[in-house]
């Protein structure tokens, strides 16, 4: 096995010290605007701070990777475009795009830019990875978390890139980032405006036995009662109420991603970076993961099982899933 390069989340300033104190081998971040798909409030850099976290990265010796994986809307590539020229002025090690369009304004105007193919392209095949290497000199493909681990083993054989593949966090769902459901009940989705579930949408409704209503726009996500926490309402996670039942239906229930016993198995795989989903998570967060991964990584490559038993206190609703990669029939 060679040492895979830790990828991790950076969604501010203080998250990027944060992983790059905590051992990260390259960290990935968006500017502000709709050119990633983490525009919130709060989040990402302004140029001048990304400029200023490159050089705090480089000197020591860690990575940095611009996200600019959203997708613009008619007559408003310029945002992109921007973004994309920004980030190879300030030496950011590689553009992460989505859309093609982004793809070829990249390997036309910058060809020694490094560009890697974002998971919200969905290329889950090597006949449509092989097409971005082919045609924009695609250096590497961030696979979509649907695939086992022995796809991802087939797909490696196929394509001349690099795979990197999720291996903790938030576990998306299918078309990765392209929710029509978010768009629907908000008007905003993540591939178009970079955010999900926006903030300015969400609200909470208190009745007269304390259970917790939230809502996102005119629809109600999810009830808890008083001795239940209240998640935040991302409606592929609601609980919904039918004639047959209630629960967590058709979608995700609130779990994460954890893939640890498999990291070896990714490895021969052919997996050559490893990824930490987490931006808009906070740098106490980000520093605990990315420090865990560190050790697990390490251990990996000394042939020692990793000790990461502290990082179910981390999961979303202290729960924790392999999904597609054990080996679980989503489709």
């Amino acid at each position: 096995m060679h040492r895979p390069e830790l990828v991790c989340p950076a969604g501010t300033p203080a998250g990027l010290h944060a992983a790059v104190d905590a051992g990260a081998d390259a960290v990935y971040c968006g500017f502000q605007g709709p050119t990633n798909a983490r525009n919130f409030p709060g989040l990402n850099f302004s140029p001048r701070e990304m400029e200023q976290a490159v050089t705090y990265a480089h000197d020591r010796g860690t990575k940095v990777l611009a996200a600019i994986n959203s997708f613009p809307p008619a007559g408003q590539m310029a945002a992109w475009k921007r973004a994309v020229d920004d980030a190879v002025r300030f030496g950011m090690d590689a553009v992460i795009v989505a859309d093609i369009g982004v793809a070829a304004y990249t390997a036309r105007m910058h060809p020694d830019q490094r560009l890697h193919l974002s998971v919200q392209a969905g290329a889950s095949s090597p006949e449509a990875i092989n097409f971005y290497c082919r045609e924009f000199g695609v250096r590497r493909v961030v696979l979509p978390r649907i695939l086992t681990v022995a796809e991802i083993k087939g797909i490696h054989a196929q394509i001349p890139c690099e795979i990197e593949a999720f291996i903790f966090g938030n576990i998306g769902m299918m078309a990765e980032g392209r929710c029509s459901l978010s768009a629907y009940a908000t008007g905003q989705s993540t591939n178009m405006d970079g955010v999900c579930s926006p903030a300015s949408h969400v609200h909470y409704l208190q009745d007269e036995g304390g259970n917790l209503k939230s809502l996102l726009g005119e629809f109600t996500i999810d009830c808890f009662t008083c001795d239940e926490s209240a998640g935040y309402p991302t409606i592929c996670k609601g609980r919904y109420d039918t004639e047959i039942r209630t629960g967590y239906y058709a979608f995700e229930e609130p779990v994460s991603l954890n893939l640890t016993p498999l990291l070896p198995e990714l490895m021969r795989a052919g997996v050559t970076a490893l990824k930490i989903e987490g931006r808009q998570r906070s740098r106490a967060y980000v520093a605990a993961v990315v420090a865990a991964f560190r050790k697990a990584v390490d251990a990996c490559m000394e042939n020692r099982v990793p000790d990461m038993a502290g990082l179910i206190a981390l999961t979303e609703g202290h729960r924790e899933t392999q999904g597609a990669f054990g080996g679980r029939k989503w489709r």
